[in-house]
């Protein structure tokens, strides 16, 4: 199974909109539209996330959304791997508070945001799930500038990564650790002492957010030198960093994540007509490298998962 690589399409984030890409998925048909055009291009996973096209296509973690979205994409092609995001919760903004009662205000919110992260993962049971594993700023900045447009802070605390790893991996979900740094990796090692994880672990290295780390070949050989023995990864890149970041990891004999939620456009700058035309890209740097891509009962093979 060396040979193989598992293509992931991220159809659409929290963060993507029509307006930056008009392929961009807001309903359950358009998002099983683009699972089934990325799945003929060879992708054996997707990435969702809710969405509400009547606000405007803005993130929700309502389950009734989120499933719509995930029964069409199942309806319409049944042996895809559909991956769910533990990472949208209620979007809300803290404060101002009265000094006395602030702390607790701000906890009480975490904590309400925190069962909304996890809440369709336990309605739906998926194969696979995102698991987060730092806080860490996650902000809109204009690249050129550096001026700020969006300031957020992504609360991931050592309870959540433990509490969601045990739901999941109770559950028969695979969880994708999602490492931004080193320093997420090692707190999911810490977490891992309690044995709550199986073999095999999967690990999804993210490049290029604005309060991650941007993409260096050095610092990626690092952290695939740093994963427990015998680990899976995959990496995924915000904007141009895609496309360099999923070819050394395919090198390394890593897998490969591609779509609209993390670049909008193709190696050459046009937009991409949609997360497939990425997949195809993918195809072809495998191909270039002597590798396949997985089929989606190859890659629950590679990952652990058991079908359901």
């Amino acid at each position: 199974m060396e040979d193989k690589v598992l293509i992931t399409a991220a159809l659409a984030g929290s963060a993507t909109f029509k307006n930056n890409n008009p392929a961009t998925p807001y309903t359950p048909k358009e998002y099983a539209d683009e699972a089934e055009k990325a799945y003929k291009a060879g992708a054996s996973m997707v990435h969702i996330h809710g969405r509400d096209e009547k606000m405007g296509g803005y993130h929700t973690s309502e389950v009734d959304k989120v499933k719509a979205t995930y029964d069409a994409i199942k309806q319409r092609v049944p042996d895809l791997i559909i991956q769910v995001t533990s990472s949208v919760g209620y979007p809300c903004q803290v404060g101002p508070f009265p000094e006395s009662d602030c702390v607790n205000l701000i906890n009480d919110l975490i904590k309400l945001n925190m069962e909304a992260r996890i809440r369709s993962i336990k309605a739906l049971k998926p194969e696979s799930a995102s698991l987060n594993t730092n806080t860490m700023n996650f902000s809109v900045l204009d690249r050129k500038t550096g001026q700020i447009l969006i300031d957020n802070v992504f609360v991931n605390s050592f309870g959540m990564l433990q509490d969601f790893g045990k739901i999941m991996e109770e559950m028969g979900c695979r969880p994708e650790a999602e490492l931004y740094d080193i320093g997420g990796l090692d707190n999911w090692l810490l977490i891992a002492k309690q044995d709550i994880f199986r073999k095999p672990y999967n690990f999804n290295f993210v490049w290029g957010v604005a309060g991650g780390q941007k993409f260096r070949p050095e610092v990626f050989v690092a952290m695939v030198n740093a994963l427990p023995a015998g680990s899976n990864f995959t990496t995924c890149a915000v904007g141009t960093e895609q496309f360099p970041a999923i070819m050394q990891s395919c090198l390394m004999g890593g897998h490969m994540r591609v779509g609209l939620e993390d670049n909008t456009r193709m190696p050459n700058g046009d937009l991409a007509k949609g997360s497939y035309e990425q997949v195809e890209v993918a195809v072809k740097i495998a191909a270039s490298l002597g590798r396949e891509p997985a089929t989606p009962a190859e890659a629950r093979k590679i990952l652990g998962i058991t079908k359901k």
